[in-house]
């Protein structure tokens, strides 16, 4: 006799699960985030290494290669981004110049519009920065601390990377063996989908964040913007961060324009670029490029972004998508969990949002 499990009780065990998960990614995002990172990295440069493979070259010498190039390329763009950062430090003074007096000229407007006088406006800002300051002294010690730790954590990637693509062939048989036999060709099936579905991710996110920067500092290039390339660069990095990124871009990029040009149709002018961006990137890159290897609904999609970041911070918003796409490609090829990958997914399936009523059939009439 098979005896059902109450729905009470199912739901205290998700509950109680959910639980768990959350605190363990709080507790241990030290060790989690740089293992999810070097996770992603090994399933990019898994094409790389198998090239490099047929070629007759020996394994461990194609997971050096591969981790040198992506360690050059990584290299030259934060020289890229280290260049094009001296010369805004440069003109740092300017730029102060002409954002003091554009807030003199908004403080005349506020006095003039609220009746607040600048004494007033003043006062204000000097309280707020005496709040400030207490708690950014306490705080120093703490961000530096922080700061060590990332840095320390962060030498740690290339090594677990390493050990990711050089202990691959052995996760995976473990993975697989951890199940019944009879389960060994849907285990595989599964492990070889998650990898698909990651790679489509991460490489369509990364030729999408290069269309990015292209538009956009081309767009301001064009209306005469200073430092474009670095502010468009700076806004496809900040892209990566889904849907908080992109405004976070926007008013960065509106800030340094209007503080170093004090030109408010430019400043304008750079926003609209940026909208304008964002809304080619929304509706014809990302379902172009990264097509429908992560068919997440947009409100799941938020929540785990916010989730993640509220968990483990900006690392927790980058890994948190990838994260709920391999949870959905799971909980497809498990027949008690489809429910949960219909709900985590996008897809029009009429199954789950529309019942058809069927028509009785006509009643036969008896034969006289």
């Amino acid at each position: 006799m098979i005896t059902r499990v109450p729905l009470y009780v199912k739901i205290t065990c998700i509950l109680l699960l959910l639980s768990i998960l959350f605190f363990t990614l709080f507790a241990a995002q030290g060790i989690i985030l740089p293992l999810g990172f070097s996770f992603l990295i090994a399933v990019l440069l898994f094409p790389l290494e198998k090239k490099m493979a047929r070629i007759g070259l020996p394994r461990v010498i194609c997971i050096l290669l591969s981790l040198v190039i992506a360690t050059v390329v990584l290299t030259a763009l934060i020289m890229f981004i280290s260049y094009q950062m001296s010369s805004f430090i440069d003109d740092l003074p300017a730029i102060k110049k002409n954002l003091t007096g554009f807030f003199s000229n908004a403080q005349e407007w506020v006095d003039h519009t609220f009746h607040v006088s600048k004494q007033q406006q003043n006062q204000v800002i000097t309280d707020a920065q005496k709040d400030g300051m207490g708690n950014a002294k306490d705080m120093a010690g703490s961000t530096l601390g922080a700061l060590t730790a990332s840095l320390a954590t962060l030498m740690l990637v290339p090594i677990y990377t390493f050990l990711f693509m050089y202990y691959r062939s052995h996760l995976i048989m473990f993975t697989i063996k951890i199940f019944d036999d009879k389960h060994a060709n849907t285990v595989a099936r599964v492990i070889s989908k998650i990898r698909e579905v990651i790679l489509q991710y991460v490489s369509g996110l990364l030729i999408e964040t290069g269309c990015v920067a292209v538009l956009n500092s081309a767009g301001l290039l064009i209306i005469g913007v200073p430092y474009a390339i670095l502010l468009g660069v700076i806004g496809a990095i900040l892209n990566l961060i889904p849907y908080i990124g992109g405004l976070i871009s926007l008013i960065l990029t509106a800030i340094v324009t209007l503080s170093n040009t004090g030109d408010t149709y430019k400043t304008l002018g750079s926003m609209a670029i940026f909208f304008v961006v964002q809304f080619i990137d929304n509706n014809f890159l990302v379902p172009r490029i990264i097509g429908s290897s992560v068919k997440l609904n947009a409100l799941v999609s938020i929540l785990a972004v916010l989730l993640g970041g509220a968990l483990c911070g900006v690392g927790g918003m980058f890994l948190s998508l990838p994260f709920v796409a391999t949870c959905k490609v799971i909980f497809d090829h498990v027949e008690e969990l489809k429910p949960w990958g219909m709900l985590l997914g996008d897809e029009d399936d009429a199954r789950w949002h529309k019942l058809k009523k069927r028509k009785p059939a006509p009643k036969k009439q008896p034969v006289a």
